[in-house]
């Protein structure tokens, strides 16, 4: 199989084990060319305080022309956390890097627990609605799912009816394949929901009782890459809530700050990867 290249609009925190760092190293372990477009450049993620930021948003057309010109096509384009609205527009204009048959992955960063994150305007969580319409598959926590379908952020579905039907509602109302995260109906279990082609699969796994900075974009970047492997969403999905809570556990034993991130780099070799010729 030919190395498939993605597109990866996302922001560059240059410690804290978020966002670029391992999307680039979790899609790269997969066997893919992870080709950044950074949105902004932090100096920590922003859950560690005093952090700085360069905002790259006016290079991002640049970029992108750039590609164009070169007439480079990607077999894959994912978006994540985004900055402001004109970052809303480039992710839309980067569509037109995508290959004949590429895939589109919308991870909608918008908030979590309940709460929107503060740098998101109405404007923005409006705006998001568009660049789910042109994806492939979006990757909503319970929060995100909740804005998405005009519900109080707050909202959560009650059990695996309820996110049956919110993850089918997504993927009705945006006409893509949906990844549903951060489902909790017992005390001791995490459960995902994946919904394609009219049917939905639950993926049930331990809760690890510790919070880390990052692990979506690791969930995200596994499942992705899983995806470009030839794998199906449900199969993807399951290989990614397992990467991710082995990294949650190693890490958890190590009495780490858990601000600096889980330790995923001992454990990018237990990821499966494509195998090209």
């Amino acid at each position: 199989m030919k190395q498939k290249t993605v597109l990866a609009l996302h922001d560059l925190a240059c410690f804290g084990r978020s966002s670029l760092v391992p999307i680039t190293a979790v899609l790269s372990v997969q066997g893919h060319q992870c080709v950044p477009v950074p949105t902004a450049v932090f100096s920590t993620h922003t859950a560690i305080n005093d952090w700085t930021c360069i905002d790259l948003t006016s290079t991002m057309p640049n970029i992108l022309s750039h590609f164009e010109k070169l007439n480079l096509k990607f077999d894959a384009i994912y978006s994540g956390f985004l900055g402001s609205a004109k970052q809303i527009d480039c992710v839309l204009e980067s569509a037109k890097l995508k290959s004949e048959n590429g895939y589109f992955l919308v991870d909608p960063v918008m908030g979590d627990n309940g709460t929107v994150y503060k740098t998101y305007t109405d404007e923005m969580t409006k705006r998001m609605n568009e660049l789910c319409h042109i994806a492939d598959c979006i990757t909503p926590n319970v929060t995100e799912a909740a804005i998405l379908l005009e519900r109080n952020p707050n909202t959560t579905p009650k059990n695996k009816q309820d996110a049956e039907n919110w993850s089918k509602e997504l993927s009705s109302k945006f006409n893509c394949d949906v990844v549903l995260t951060g489902l909790h109906f017992t005390d001791d279990t995490l459960t995902v929901a994946c919904t394609s082609r009219s049917k939905t699969h639950f993926i049930d796994h331990d809760c690890v009782n510790a919070f880390f900075p990052g692990t979506g974009d690791i969930f995200a970047s596994v499942l992705l890459g899983q995806i470009l492997c030839g794998k199906s969403i449900s199969e993807s999905a399951a290989c990614a809530s397992d990467f991710v809570k082995h990294c949650i556990s190693y890490t958890a034993s190590k009495n780490t700050d858990r601000m600096y991130g889980v330790e995923f780099e001992p454990l990018l070799h237990t990821l499966p990867h494509i195998k090209t010729i």
